[in-house]
Order: structure tokens, then sequence, then C-alpha cells
């Protein structure tokens, strides 16, 4: 199986992403980055520049699918309110270029990148830094939570698709060399 995964993690201030290929059992990274939109004070042109920033993604590297970190339910409701647009305009430009979309919590996520669920953004760039060969470390984090989000996808999409069943961890290492850390 061949695929282009596209991770996002969205902001209001910086919104992060991250693009993974995958060939068979193994991925390797695309690209990732951030769009910063602090020197925006109008709530509605940050909305744009989001959609905008998205679609250019999209259009450059094609993903066949996109994988979107969900907000969490914070104690600030005006936060919870612009995080959820901000995902919603950057789900609304994959829809518009017809790509299945799919949301992961941040606990999944870190979940299943580090196996702790309340792993730091550090912790998670570290892990990512293992798993897809990070040259090196990104300024923001945001850009790491993103490709997290693909990766998470990833590891979901693998899972989901085997239901195969191992009599130990040498027959599970044989299907899934890249799994195991050299």
């Amino acid at each position: 199986m061949e695929r282009i995964i596209l991770g996002i993690d969205p902001g209001t201030n910086i919104m992060g992403y991250g693009l993974i290929h995958q060939s068979g059992n193994t991925i390797r990274l695309i690209t990732m980055g951030i769009l910063k939109l602090g020197s925006y004070d109008n709530h509605a042109l940050k909305l744009k520049k989001i959609f905008e920033r998205t679609l250019g993604i999209i259009e450059e590297y094609n993903p066949d699918e996109m994988a979107l970190e969900a907000p969490f339910f914070g104690k600030n409701v005006q936060s919870m309110l612009k995080l959820g647009r901000a995902q919603g305009v950057a789900m609304a430009a994959g829809l518009y270029k017809d790509i299945p979309i799919f949301e992961y919590s941040p606990k999944k996520i870190k979940q299943s990148i580090t196996g702790n669920g309340n792993a730091s953004k550090e912790q998670v760039a570290a892990m990512l830094g293992n798993i897809v060969q990070i040259d090196e470390s990104p300024k923001y984090l945001d850009a790491t939570d993103g490709l997290a989000a693909a990766v998470c996808h990833y590891f979901q999409g693998s899972a989901i698709k085997t239901n195969t069943s191992y009599s130990g961890w040498k027959s599970f290492l044989q299907d899934n060399p890249d799994r195991q850390k050299k």
C-alpha cells in the first residue's frame, strides 16, 4: 500500500503540519512545518490563512488522507471555539479536495507515538525522530505535533488492516521489520 498522509495540529497562533509517505510497512518524512498566525489580529483573517495554506499543501503534495488533532476540552470556552474553527477550516480545505479526514484526540496521538497518553511535546518529538528519522529538531514543536497526527493515523491504519495474530515477538518482527529499533 502506498499513500501520503497529511497531519495537522490546528492552532490560531501556530498551525503545525507534517507529511509522511507510506510504502508497505515503512514510512518516511516528506516535510513538516508551521504556519505562524500571531501577526494577524483579526480571527477571520487567521482562518482564511489556515484554509489557504492547507489548500496549498494539499495542491503541492497531493495527500491521500488527512489526520487532524481534535481540539481538547479546556476550561476556556473562547479558546475552544477558536481552535474548533481553525480545525474546521483545515478540514474544509481537505473536504474541498475530496480527501478523507480522520480526527484523533491529543491523548490518542501521544499514546500511539510514545506509548504514554500524557507524554510531553518534547517526548513526542524525540520519539518521532526515531520513527521517521528527523535530521534536526524543529524550532516549533507544533510541526512535530502535526507530524505526530500523520504517524498516529499510519499506526491506526496498520492496526486496523491487519487481523493477524502472532505466536510471539519473532513472528511479529518477521512481518514488521520496521517496528524494531536498530
